[in-house]
């Protein structure tokens, strides 16, 4: 019998002492407007760097998965595939999941791009990346993974990975971006989620609508049709141009 790895213990984030005073409450109107532009600064950075990558594919998982985890294989020729029906493979650049998402881009020749969250003594950029931007804040962080990207593979992760899962069907249900195809990678590790999405329908609290581009598999080939279907033929991919560069602007490949 296979012996599945064990995820790795990662230590808890310690929230900066920044951090901890925004989220005492109202501050000073100076301190409030020095974050602000703080903030401000970070979406540019992440505008600026990834305006030219092209359509995306957004990979969200755990980080503790290393390499011979079966999530971690899964992962890596998830992210091989997207790059084959021509998608940039956009993670949240660090370790375990991203890291395979990633991999499996730069092995399939493609592009891979990461929004890394910076974290005391934690996470990197891992080494698979063509392009990367370092991010303080998760809710800038979250909003670069959805801007760029036309599909969001969801596989097995804790916490984080679920906050970014329903972002993304938030997003999608109430509009603020296209329906884009949701697909949740390995149907053993969601089935209790997908149990849930049924009593919420039972319930009335979400339309039954709300999952029909949310596909729940096993097989790699079943999701890459699903989202070649739902996103590539869907927004006509294939024939959006490159976006025009600007040396002025000191903007190169």
């Amino acid at each position: 019998m296979e012996t599945v790895q064990q995820p790795e213990e990662t230590k808890p984030h310690q929230p900066s002492k920044e951090e901890k005073s925004f989220l005492e409450g109202p501050q000073s109107r100076t301190m409030d407007f020095i974050f602000l532009v703080k903030v401000m600064f970070e979406f540019i950075k992440g505008f600026r760097k990834l305006h030219f990558v092209g359509p995306c594919a957004t990979v969200f998982g755990s980080a503790r998965f290393k390499e011979g985890h079966l999530s971690y294989e899964l992962a890596r020729k998830m992210g091989a595939g997207l790059v084959n029906i021509g998608f940039t493979v956009m993670t949240g650049g660090g370790p375990g999941i991203m890291e395979a998402a990633n991999r499996g881009a730069k092995e399939a020749g493609g592009k891979s791009v990461g929004c890394n969250i910076v974290l005391p003594q934690e996470q990197r950029p891992n080494q698979y990346l063509d392009k990367w931007v370092n991010i303080r804040y998760f809710f800038v962080r979250k909003v670069l993974l959805s801007k760029y990207s036309y599909a969001f593979v969801v596989m097995p992760g804790g916490f984080g990975t679920m906050d970014e899962l329903f972002e993304a069907l938030t997003l999608i249900q109430t509009n603020f971006i296209k329906r884009f195809p949701v697909v949740l990678m390995d149907k053993n590790f969601h089935k209790q989620l997908c149990e849930h999405f049924d009593v919420m329908i039972a319930s009335g609290t979400i339309l039954e609508e709300d999952m029909k581009l949310l596909l729940f598999t096993d097989s790699v080939e079943e999701a890459l049709a699903h989202i070649e279907k739902n996103a590539v033929q869907q927004f006509h991919l294939h024939k959006k141009k490159p976006m025009r560069m600007f040396s002025w602007l000191g903007e190169r490949k």
